[in-house]
């Protein structure tokens, strides 16, 4: 039931983010930021402080992750910059003749490691509950799903915006997914010890999509000072905030 899960919703989510037309992405990505940041403050952060108990701590941890990704981001960027010149120089994709700039799949990849970690907790919760009771596990796999479809469908946005293909955006997603057939089999092994490191790998999956939301995605939207282009992003950012917010009424309502 975990893989499952984790390959459902990665499949539902490509086939909404698809249907994107290539000129479509760039403003996709203030729906994905606002995905990023509605599921990071209004599901994973509150998740991870109740498991913890010690909201200091896991707003410590988050801190560290945001460093970490800046670290891994400054590495990627060295990485790249030993290839060819890259002070002041954006180079630019083309999708079927669409001109996007990217970023050299920086926030693809944090977003990659960030999905990882997040899915990892999926398969121990979803774990969890079948121990519990099979009826629970099966709401909870199916809960997990519908959580996951919206955030999902902001990453694939990234991954292209990030340079990836569609065909390499899916095989990426597909791997990241797989961490929740990983997470549940440490669960149902050694739950107890893998449910104490929960609140941690939440705070990271929660500073892995802040850092890419603000530091990498929210900076490209200024380059558009328009009062049109400013009221459209600020309205799609706050759609994909309510996608959050409505999911979980509608998942709440059907799991009580």
């Amino acid at each position: 039931m975990s893989l499952v899960g984790g390959a459902l919703s990665v499949l539902a989510a490509a086939a909404v983010a698809f249907k994107a037309k290539a000129h479509w992405v760039s403003h996709l990505i203030s729906y994905a930021i606002g995905a990023l940041l509605g599921a990071s403050f209004l599901e994973v952060l509150p998740h991870a402080i109740t498991a913890s108990g010690d909201a200091a701590t896991t707003t410590g941890t988050v801190l560290a992750g945001i460093l970490a990704f800046f670290v891994l981001e400054k590495l990627v960027l060295w990485r790249h910059c030993h290839v060819e010149a890259c002070e002041g120089h954006e180079p630019v994709v083309h999708i079927h003749g669409h001109g996007h700039e990217h970023d050299h799949g920086r926030s693809g990849l944090m977003i990659l490691v960030g999905d990882t970690f997040h899915n990892t907790v999926d398969g121990v919760l979803i774990a969890a509950a079948f121990m519990e009771d099979v009826r629970l596990g099966i709401v909870t796999a199916l809960a997990i799903i519908a959580h996951e479809i919206p955030q999902e469908v902001g990453d694939f946005v990234i991954l292209l915006h990030s340079g990836y293909s569609k065909a390499r955006a899916l095989a990426f997603n597909l791997l990241s997914s797989l961490a929740t057939l990983v997470g549940a089999m440490l669960a149902y092994f050694a739950l107890g010890q893998v449910q104490s490191a929960v609140p941690v790998l939440l705070a990271l999956a929660a500073a892995s999509m802040i850092y890419v939301a603000v530091a990498d995605l929210i900076p490209g939207l200024h380059k558009r000072t328009e009062i049109r282009a400013t009221v459209q992003q600020v309205l799609l950012i706050a759609a994909g905030i309510g996608t959050i917010l409505l999911t979980d009424r509608i998942v709440d309502r059907f799991a009580g």
